[in-house]
């Protein structure tokens, strides 16, 4: 935990000998859980991880918002002694926060990741929004976890088949066919950790799009078959932040990282972290 003047904030920090990367994850997880951040390690960055408000031990009164999180964040990298990092990752609903972070901090953030993250179109649709104030609101979202923990420990082929049929397009028969025994034991484990706090219902409030105050280099990865963030999100921001590359996973769902193709995908995350900044920035 870091005591700073925006309030105190959760965070997880993996020192090594590269330039740091800041990932903001999405909807129920903190820092104390790792996903999709082993593309940052294996070159050596420093890793730096906080709990968003509300989850974990930030409280929601700890920034609140995208732009006074990307505050604290900032604030927290100079608590660390962090002078710039090679990129602000955003991972779903933690998009929103690294893309104004960007933004805020042009000077500070060199490099920007999306990973199914949504844009400022209208999101989540109505019936999702309403189905998430009943499951994760404050007095139902500890019973929610507990039923899925649960699952997960007696029944996790249910477990699985339960969670993943929203998070994708496809059948959810042909999203388990796709997975290995490994992946799925990651995934039962992954599910039996999450929980949503205050956090979950805060991230589901609007926040003002500064997609086009972003100057730096963007890697924005999105799957056509994600069935939590439309495809379109990605296409938005793309066609919103001025030096943005869209990159394409032929993931089954919302989970990137259990994609066939995402030996590749980190390949290019890997190349974009060692691409060259020195030339000019366009207007």
């Amino acid at each position: 935990m870091a005591r700073l003047s925006t309030g105190p904030v959760e965070y997880r920090l993996e020192r090594c000998s590269g330039s740091a990367v800041i990932v903001f994850h999405g909807g129920h997880m903190r820092a104390g859980i790792a996903l999709g951040e082993d593309v940052f390690t294996d070159p050596d960055h420093t890793v730096l991880v906080p709990s968003r408000p509300g989850y974990g031990r930030t409280p929601l009164r700890t920034g609140t918002s995208p732009s006074g999180f990307a505050d604290v964040t900032r604030e927290l990298c100079d608590h660390l002694g962090i002078d710039h990092v090679a990129a602000v990752l955003g991972i779903s609903a933690g998009g929103r926060t690294a893309i104004t972070m960007a933004a805020r901090y042009p000077e500070f953030v060199q490099r920007l990741i999306l990973e199914n993250a949504p844009g400022f179109l209208p999101y989540p649709d109505r019936r999702t929004r309403l189905a998430a104030h009943l499951a994760f609101n404050a007095v139902t979202e500890k019973a929610t976890w507990a039923a899925v923990r649960a699952l997960m420990r007696f029944t996790p082929a249910v477990g699985l088949r339960l969670l993943l049929r929203d998070l994708s397009t496809e059948s959810v028969g042909d999203v388990l066919s796709a997975l290995d025994d490994e992946e799925r034991a990651r995934l039962i484990a992954l599910f039996s950790r999450l929980r949503s706090g205050r956090g979950f219902l805060n991230d589901l409030r609007s926040a003002p799009d500064v997609t086009s105050e972003i100057t730096r280099p963007t890697l924005v990865i999105a799957s056509r078959k994600d069935g939590s963030v439309p495809f379109a999100h990605a296409e938005s921001l793309v066609s919103g932040i001025r030096r943005a590359e869209l990159v394409e996973s032929d993931s089954e769902s919302h989970f990137l990282w259990f994609g066939s193709d995402y030996p590749a995908v980190a390949d290019r995350i890997r190349r974009f972290l060692a691409c060259d900044l020195s030339g000019p920035e366009e207007p």
